[in-house]
């Protein structure tokens, strides 16, 4: 009788330890390339359920409510959300800045890295100048939002749209003062990783198929 239960009871332990580790938990995946300092929106997340095991803790469960915090390291489409992309990123502000759709690459999309110049006014306007000069303003920053862009026939090169970029707080005066009034062109990276605040080994898994 006593070696009937321990086999019962070696079955069910077995049985309990197959179905832990056969066990899937909810948690957040990107749903595009995100760049470090992109502030999350609910747009930006899925909810995917994933085998994690013991590393169910190092990601953000659909419990939580990212929305509104900044990365501090890129994530790509798909990529499980770690809760080490939310750690305490640089103080960063959303600077707007009016650029004339002929000079945004039409893929522009939010969480992409982007470099803005500024370029000599053809007409001398708010610079007062017309040399030719390009003056790189802004250096690979996430672009937040994009708003004004249309595809209608009363869309030209010369609609104004606005583009949304997140700057380092303290770099924001120095960014108006060297585009002082002049057009702005956009310039995307091809990567969103080429800028990543916080340097982690390899990448956080991507959610899939769990069966």
């Amino acid at each position: 009788m006593l070696g009937v239960l321990l086999v019962l009871g070696s079955v069910l332990l077995g049985a309990r330890v197959v179905g832990a580790a056969d066990a899937t938990v909810p948690v957040w995946a990107a749903t595009g390339d995100l760049a470090a300092g992109t502030e999350l929106t609910a747009a930006d997340l899925r909810s995917v359920d994933v085998r994690l095991g013991d590393a169910a803790g190092s990601y953000l469960s659909t419990g939580t409510r990212p929305e509104g915090r900044t990365l501090s390291r890129a994530v790509r489409a798909g990529e499980l959300l770690p809760r080490s992309a939310l750690d305490e990123a640089a103080e960063l502000v959303q600077l707007a800045l009016p650029v004339q759709s002929g000079y945004v690459p039409p893929g522009l999309a939010r969480g992409q890295l982007v470099d803005v110049y500024a370029v000599a006014d053809p007409v001398a306007g708010a610079s007062g100048v017309a040399d030719g000069s390009v003056t790189l303003v802004v250096r690979k920053a996430p672009v937040q939002a994009i708003s004004g862009r249309s595809e209608g026939v009363l869309s030209t090169p010369m609609t104004a749209i606005q583009i949304v970029v997140a700057v380092p707080a303290d770099d924001a005066p120095d960014v108006l003062g060297a585009i002082a009034g002049r057009p702005l062109v956009v310039v995307v990276h091809d990567s969103v990783d080429a800028d990543s605040m916080t340097a982690e080994a390899g990448q956080a898994p991507e959610a899939g198929p769990t069966g």
